[in-house]
C-alpha cells in the first residue's frame, strides 16, 4: 500500500546538546501571530461606552487575559483526554493529574480557554463579550494554523489508507502517531482545511455585519462550526467508535457544539 505522500526529515532542530521539535517552534510563532491579530482587532472593536467615539479595547489586558487561557485550556484539555480514555483512567484514577502520563485533548481546551479567559476578564472588570467577538478570526487562525503544523511531527495522522494522497512518515523521528511510516489518512489536514473554511466564512459573516451586536456569539459560533469541522475530521481517526459510528472525541464536541449554539441563543434573548 504505498503512499503517494511520503515525508522523510528530521522533525528536530538541535541547538547545542538541546534539541527542539520544529512543530513546537511553529506553534509558538502561530500563537505570537494570533496574539498579535487579536491586539490589532481589538483596537479597532469599540467597547459600549457613553463616549462618543467610545473607546475600543485595551491591548494591555490582553496579557492578563492570556493568564486565563493558559490553566483553562490545560485544564479543559486534559478533562477531555481523561474522557477519551476513561476505561484507563478509571482504571488508574491517579494517573489523572500525572503530567508525565497521557495528554491534552483539543476539544475542550478550546471551550476550556475562553472559560479561563472570562474567569480572568471579571476581575478586570473588561468586557469579555467584545473580547470574544475580536477573538473569533484569531482563534480559527490559531486553531487551523495549528493543525498545518502537526505535519510536522506526524501527529494526528488518521487510519491507514490507499487513498492517492495518503500521507507516510520515513526515518526515526521521534514522530508523535505510532506507525507513521504506515500510508494512513492525512487526519490533521482534513481538520486543517475545514477549520481554515470556516476561518472564511466567519470573515464574510462579521463583514458583512451578521454580529454587529458584539455580543460574544460570533466566537461562539466559530467554535461551534470548528467543532463540526474537527467531528467530520474524526471521522477518519484511529479512535474506535463507542456509540454507533461516534468516537467518545465526536461525541464531546457534539456537547461543545450545542452549548456553544445554546448559549448564542441565550445571549440573542437576553
Amino acid at each position: 500500500m504505498p503512499a503517494v505522500i511520503t515525508f522523510a526529515f528530521d522533525p528536530l532542530v538541535y541547538i547545542g546538546d538541546v534539541s527542539v521539535r520544529v512543530q513546537t517552534i511553529a506553534i509558538a510563532l502561530i500563537v505570537l501571530a494570533a496574539l498579535l491579530l487579536l491586539a490589532r482587532i481589538g483596537q479597532t472593536t469599540p467597547t459600549a461606552s457613553p463616549y462618543v467615539p467610545p473607546p475600543t479595547l485595551r491591548p494591555s489586558a490582553l496579557p492578563f487575559l492570556v493568564l486565563g487561557v493558559i490553566p483553562g485550556a490545560v485544564i479543559g484539555g486534559r478533562l477531555d483526554y481523561v474522557l477519551v480514555h476513561l476505561d484507563y483512567y478509571i482504571a488508574n484514577p491517579g494517573s489523572i493529574l500525572d503530567p508525565a502520563q497521557g495528554a491534552l485533548g483539543l476539544g475542550l481546551a478550546v471551550p476550556g480557554a475562553v472559560l479561563g479567559a472570562f474567569v480572568i476578564s471579571r476581575f478586570l472588570d473588561e468586557p469579555f463579550d467584545r473580547w470574544m467577538h475580536a477573538a473569533a478570526l484569531p482563534t480559527l487562525f490559531a486553531l487551523g494554523a495549528g493543525k498545518i503544523s502537526s505535519v510536522l511531527a506526524a501527529e494526528g495522522q488518521g487510519r491507514p489508507a490507499d487513498v492517492p494522497w495518503a500521507t507516510a512518515y520515513l526515518g526515526d523521528g521521534p514522530w508523535s502517531s505510532l506507525a507513521a511510516y504506515l500510508p494512513s489518512h492525512p487526519a490533521q489536514i482534513y481538520e486543517a482545511g475545514l477549520t481554515i473554511a470556516v476561518l472564511l466564512l466567519m470573515g464574510l459573516a462579521l463583514a458583512a455585519g451578521a454580529f454587529a451586536r458584539r455580543d460574544g456569539s460570533s466566537l461562539l459560533v466559530a467554535i461551534a462550526l470548528w467543532a463540526m469541522g474537527r467531528a467530520l475530521a474524526a471521522t477518519t481517526w484511529r479512535d474506535a467508535a463507542i456509540v454507533g459510528p461516534f468516537g467518545a472525541e465526536q461525541l464531546i464536541l457534539a456537547i461543545v457544539v450545542v452549548a456553544c449554539f445554546a448559549t448564542v441563543i441565550r445571549l440573542r434573548a437576553r
